[in-house]
């Protein structure tokens, strides 16, 4: 199994990142929205993995801490819920703040979660409660709860302005300064 992948960051497309490692080898690893924002281009990453293999493919989920790949894994062993909805979780909020939401018994939480009803957040509040326990998590997001969330809505914006730009001509690189640029001076995309 790939536990853990270090090298340098060649390729960003949201959610996707491609990592080079020492050896020549690229791996392209999907990541949720937080992890994927701390990722810059050329730049040294070590990215926690999940390897899944399908009969129709094989693929890499990662994280840049551990605790959240632990999290991550114990979301994919819940009936109905898979990678793409267990990442869905944790680009909505901090693995610390699912595991206080499950704790909480915190229904509404769950169902602020794009894809997540009312019976799929009670059977996560369930089948959770024991299996979160074990698993400690960073806390320090906890005092600013609603800031994980907006990190995750910034995220998906500055995605979807990149792939714009790409489809508009731009190359990644390009884009890429572009929208730091503009962040950088508060300017807005007319």
């Amino acid at each position: 199994m790939i536990g853990l992948i270090t090298g340098h960051v060649q390729h960003l497309m949201a959610p996707t990142a491609c990592i080079m490692t020492a050896s020549g080898v690229g791996y392209d690893i999907e990541l949720p929205l937080p992890s994927f924002c701390q990722l810059q281009l050329e730049q040294p990453a070590s990215i926690w993995t999940h390897f899944q293999v399908r009969e129709d493919a094989q693929l890499l989920y990662g994280f840049i801490d551990r605790r959240e790949r632990d999290v991550f894994r114990q979301l994919i062993k819940i009936n109905g819920v898979g990678a793409k909805m267990a990442l869905a979780m944790l680009s909505a909020m901090s693995a610390a703040e699912l595991k206080m939401h499950v704790e909480q018994d915190s229904e509404v939480a769950l169902n602020r979660i794009p894809g997540i009803g009312k019976k799929t957040a009670q059977r996560l509040l369930i089948e959770l409660k024991d299996k979160l326990k074990n698993i400690e998590v960073d806390n320090s997001s906890l005092e600013f709860s609603l800031e994980p969330i907006a990190i995750s809505a910034e995220g998906s914006i500055i995605a979807e302005v990149e792939g714009a730009l790409i489809s508009l001509g731009y190359k990644e690189k390009e884009a890429q300064q572009a929208i730091k640029a503009a962040k950088n001076d508060g300017s807005t995309f007319n």
